[in-house]
């Protein structure tokens, strides 16, 4: 008799309140009853990697295993390495030191997190305590990026449609994006003075949790420019949970 099991895959840091963080997210997830699920991370977080969380799914009878890549973009270089061991994809798009997993179960890899209409709301939730006359400000979303083609061209369509999504549900005046590999902090910033130059910048960052990007690679870049910004992430948030929700509930469907 099949066994249904999901498997949610983050990047893990050594920071123990990032893993917990993500670990509340997943824990906080309402799945059928019947069904497995676990937490595992790339790397750093030991005992919890793919793998392990491959081996514990199957321990338990998981013959149909759904993957979420709980990643920002479907343009991250890990989401594609990722896919690919777990054969979800012929080839990485880019160098990987991943081998392919050990898994017998049949597997589904789902969908990052991309351009959601909930995630929209998540960011301007946070970047709300910014806003002060949302008619007279500029948004700018920043996320990490990927240098290599076609992984770069994923994160941009990602950024500037969520971006949209998010000025749409604020009401501010216009939005753009930037990553930050390649780095484009600064030409859009200087995109957003040229095209509204009445207009105040607020930055809000695209990070999955709190870290050295939030906290000091993108203040550093923006230094230079007149702009407003918190350092926040997407969790923890209650939406992120109702996402994971939702994106297991149409996994599971499709796999049926």
């Amino acid at each position: 008799m099949a066994k249904r099991g999901v498997l949610v895959v983050s990047h893990g840091s050594r920071d123990e309140a990032w893993v917990r963080l993500v670990d509340e997210t997943v824990a906080a997830a309402r799945v059928p009853e019947g069904v497995a699920i676990c937490g595992a991370f790339l790397e750093l977080v030991e005992g919890r990697l793919i793998q392990d969380g491959i081996d514990r799914l199957e321990a338990q009878g998981v013959t149909d295993m759904l993957v979420v890549p709980l990643f920002v973009s479907s343009g991250s270089g890990h989401v594609d390495e990722i896919a690919w061991a777990f054969g979800a994809r012929p080839a990485p798009a880019v160098p990987t030191d991943l081998e392919p997993f050990r898994v017998r179960a049949r597997v589904r890899f789902g969908r990052p997190i991309g351009d959601d209409p909930d995630v929209a709301a998540v960011v301007r939730d946070k970047i709300r305590p910014l806003s002060v006359d949302p008619a007279r400000e500029a948004l700018l979303l920043v996320g990490h990026g990927q240098a290599a083609e076609p992984l770069d061209r994923l994160w941009r369509a990602e950024l500037s449609a969520l971006a949209e999504r998010v000025r749409r549900l604020a009401g501010f005046a216009t939005a753009d994006f930037a990553t930050m590999l390649p780095d484009r902090v600064g030409e859009a910033m200087e995109r957003l003075a040229r095209a509204r130059p009445g207009c105040d910048v607020l930055v809000a960052p695209l990070f999955l949790s709190e870290g050295y990007f939030t906290r000091h690679a993108l203040p550093e870049r923006l230094a230079a420019y007149p702009h407003r910004y918190r350092s926040c992430a997407l969790l923890p948030h209650p939406l992120m949970t109702r996402w994971l929700e939702r994106t297991i509930e149409q996994g599971l469907e499709e796999s049926a």
